[in-house]
């Protein structure tokens, strides 16, 4: 990915946006903490990960790359491929993180 301090930067913006609105909503330091640092890992997990690799077939993830297939893919510009298994391990793992985020943030 290209531009990830910029891309770093915008999400700490929205992050920091995020906090202060829920600061605002349930006027508890603790949980603005919690949001900060749920945030920050879900940044983290999301621009620092090796894409080029995790964008191969789930079965694929466990074998290393080569050095000449590494460097042959990263000459091309990088291209989201949709596999269904990845997108629901994902959407699954991300889900339920935000899902208890907001079980916290909620509760009174």
């Amino acid at each position: 990915m290209k531009n990830v301090e910029k891309h770093m930067q915008l999400s700490a913006a929205c992050l920091a946006v995020i906090i202060v609105m829920t600061g605002l909503y349930s006027q508890s330091l603790r949980k603005m903490v919690v949001t900060y640092f749920v945030g920050m890992l879900g940044i983290i997990a999301v621009l620092l990960p090796d894409w080029e690799s995790f964008d191969l077939s789930v079965s694929h993830w466990c074998n290393p790359l080569k050095v000449d297939e590494f460097t042959d893919e990263s000459c091309r510009p990088f291209r989201f491929k949709f596999y269904p298994v990845r997108m629901t391990i994902f959407t699954i793992v991300y889900g339920f993180g935000l899902y208890k985020w907001w079980t916290f943030v909620s509760a009174e």
